[in-house]
């Protein structure tokens, strides 16, 4: 069973679940509480014309941060503002808001859901006041309705309920492209195969030519599998092929130059993937490839340690019936 198909309830049943046990069970703890440092203040980059992007911390959810550990912002059109991520809890998405109540009087119009993962959904609650377009992939409700209370819960648990928010879902799904019109810029949208997550969307802006890819693109924290690896693969060929030189990472630095960012996740996930199937080949069981797989890799990203070990436990189930 894919953690994508595990029920709630299941979910919910965890209330003691230890991070060990869910990674092992197939389910992504990429953005949910555990013990960490203290949150840093945070400012708005505008990384284009319009474009204003909150550079999110390279760490894992705790009470002080309130899960905001993802790069989040928003684009300022003639007609309206469009939130390219909302933020990892109500808390974060309400500090997003009032950036851009700072900035603009324009009113928020759409609000971009980019796939399942708590650190870059739950700040949406912060924007149902604005009565926005939230706009997701066709398989994100999905998603979202077998994983979104057991994520509430667990950021309940560290946030509290008045800082966490609600699980907000698409009010306009997109099922292979779809475009925006801002009046004076046209954001593009594109729905993903099974990649990242099942349910991966990325957007260009016509507006500064950046490349919005989410979580298709990790630069420095170790990227995190919770969907296929070979998809993965092919969607950053994908990716590629949209034209765009400039990219505005889901993790990272506000904007980076997209072929070597690109290039850099494409020599982990190859690691990862030879290396699984070096492992499989082998006969090396599961919990010992978890330990060895990619240990080359270690030095170039944050968080190796933490997430290493659960993408060779996904690659792993994925390849093992090639």
């Amino acid at each position: 069973m894919t953690a994508s198909a595990v029920h709630p309830r299941t979910f919910a049943a965890g209330a003691g679940l230890t991070r060990r046990h869910a990674l092992f069970a197939g389910l992504c703890l990429c953005c949910l509480p555990t013990l960490g440092r203290a949150a840093e203040s945070f400012t708005m980059e505008e990384v284009g014309p319009g474009v204003f992007v909150r550079k999110g911390l390279i760490a894992d959810a705790t009470s002080d941060n309130a899960d905001a550990i993802a790069n989040i912002g928003f684009l300022v059109g003639k007609s309206g503002v469009l939130v390219t991520e909302s933020g990892g809890s109500l808390a974060d998405g309400q500090w997003l808001r009032a950036e851009i109540v700072k900035r603009t009087q324009k009113p928020i119009t759409h609000v971009v859901l980019t796939h399942v993962h708590p650190d870059h959904v739950f700040g949406a609650g912060a924007f149902v006041q604005d009565k926005p377009v939230f706009i997701g992939h066709a398989k994100l409700t999905e998603a979202l309705s077998a994983r979104g209370e057991f994520y509430r819960k667990r950021l309940i648990d560290l946030l509290g309920e008045d800082r966490t928010g609600p699980v907000v879902y698409p009010t306009m799904s997109v099922a292979e492209t779809a475009e925006i019109d801002l009046g004076d810029r046209r954001l593009t949208f594109t729905a993903h195969g099974p990649a990242h997550t099942t349910s991966d969307l990325s957007m260009i802006d016509s507006g500064s030519g950046l490349l919005f890819p989410a979580d298709l693109l990790f630069v420095n924290r170790i990227p995190s599998l919770d969907g296929s690896l070979k998809g993965w693969l092919s969607e950053i060929e994908r990716l590629k092929a949209m034209g765009a030189s400039r990219a505005v990472p889901g993790h990272g630095p506000v904007a980076v130059d997209l072929a070597p960012a690109l290039s850099d996740l494409t020599g982990y996930l190859t690691a990862l993937r030879d290396g699984t199937r070096a492992a499989i080949a082998k006969d090396v069981p599961i919990e010992k490839a978890v330990t060895r797989v990619a240990a080359d890799q270690r030095d170039q990203w944050a968080l190796f340690e933490t997430y290493n070990g659960r993408n060779v436990t996904v690659a792993y189930q994925e390849l093992e019936w090639e």
